[in-house]
């Protein structure tokens, strides 16, 4: 057997243990029995925490994995944060980014409603992180303002989620230019590149379906995620140089490794590492600089964004959580460690008349540790901040 390359077998084991952990521990969230059993026996597949000093504290870690309320939650709730110009009401908020500087936050708003159609309102926004405005942006650009990063030089990534349908360009025909496109702006709102065709719904490089998010990675190539649809069939992250020349995607829909059922949002980790908010498969996916999987993590709920600060501290929020969709994990922003998945602290979600509760779908956090996130079914902006 001397020089068999096991790798291969190994890596399908693992797929075929992660797939039965995560059935397995959706029932067993669902009637909350058996979770430390579970935890223990699967931990290879699931990434459960398996050195834990203390009858005790192993037990509260597990029931953590599935009942993050008993996590602290070190922050106070401040709602309605940032300050917009006398007579413009909040809309939906999904793309929200923290300036280099850590003096300012870039917030991408889909003008006073869910979406810019009929609207020419700027929805690139930069605040102060007092609330308020400094700068804004991008006017009559938009179908669907949707996922936002900014790089290290300060420029603005923004990501217009769809184009118009049928019913929205018979009101507002001009729609047709605009949606299923990744602009980049200048601090003061010069468009320095847009990668698609805007109007146009397709393949890259000469367009793009539905865009969710976008991201600079470590070597400076600009990746794309794509498929806001959890029925299909597109689900990839499309690459392209750092002059916009298309290079290739990697992924497809569907929920094994290194596949995706809405690839909503994507962060990088100090090692270079991918995270990426696999949100229709309740997951996480890692992937190491190559783009090869590497590992998934179910203990973060239902994701819509993953924001990772430079301490891999790793913050993720989780609006959809329920019985019909992931049963047995709770709404809110999950806090943990990016370099081991470990929870570390959980904000419940808002309260509602639901019986779930609700929290947006954009995060990000300034140098000083306050948490900003965009909200989606209650519009604007809320602020965390260390108790």
């Amino acid at each position: 057997m001397s020089g068999t390359d096991f790798g291969p077998v190994i890596s399908r084991c693992r797929a075929a243990f992660n797939e039965i952990g995560r059935c397995l521990i959706s029932v067993l969230a669902s009637i909350r029995v058996g979770a430390v059993f579970l935890c223990v026996a699967l931990v290879p597949a699931v990434g459960c925490e398996t050195e834990v000093e203390g009858g005790a504290d192993a037990s509260s870690a597990d029931d953590a994995l599935l009942d993050p309320t008993g996590l602290p939650n070190p922050y106070l709730t401040h709602r309605d944060w940032g300050v917009l110009p006398e007579g413009r009401a909040w809309g939906r908020v999904s793309g929200v980014y923290i300036a280099p500087d850590s003096n300012s936050v870039w917030v991408f708003e889909r003008c006073g409603g869910d979406n810019c159609v009929t609207s020419d309102v700027p929805t690139v926004l930069r605040f102060a992180t007092d609330g308020t405005l400094l700068t804004s942006f991008g006017a009559d650009m938009f179908v669907r303002p949707h996922g936002m990063f900014v790089d290290r030089e300060g420029s603005v990534w923004v990501t217009d989620g769809r184009a118009a349908r049928d019913e929205e360009l018979h009101e507002a025909p001009d729609a047709a230019r605009k949606g299923n496109q990744v602009v980049k702006f200048s601090p003061d709102g010069e468009v320095l590149m847009v990668l698609g065709t805007p109007g146009t719904t397709g393949e890259p490089p000469g367009a793009l379906n539905q865009p969710n998010d976008v991201i600079v990675a470590p070597n400076g190539e600009i990746l794309v995620s794509e498929g806001h649809s959890a029925a299909g069939p597109h689900g990839r992250i499309s690459r392209f140089s750092s002059d916009g020349a298309f290079l290739g995607s990697f992924g497809e829909f569907g929920s094994g490794p290194g596949q995706f059922r809405i690839a909503h949002a994507m962060a990088f980790d100090a090692q270079g590492r991918l995270f990426v908010a696999d949100r229709g498969n309740n997951r996480v996916q890692i992937f190491d600089a190559n783009y090869d999987f590497v590992d998934e993590w179910h203990q973060f709920g239902r994701p819509n964004d993953v924001f990772i600060d430079g301490g891999d501290v790793m913050y993720v929020l989780d609006s959809e959580s329920g019985d019909e969709r992931n049963p047995g994990m709770p709404r809110g922003l999950y806090i943990g460690n990016a370099r081991d998945g470990s929870l570390q602290a959980y904000i419940p979600a808002h309260e509602t008349s639901g019986p779930y509760g609700t929290i947006g779908e954009g995060v990000t956090v300034d140098a000083a540790g306050n948490i900003f996130v965009g909200e989606v079914s209650i519009n604007g902006m809320t602020m965390f901040t260390r108790r």
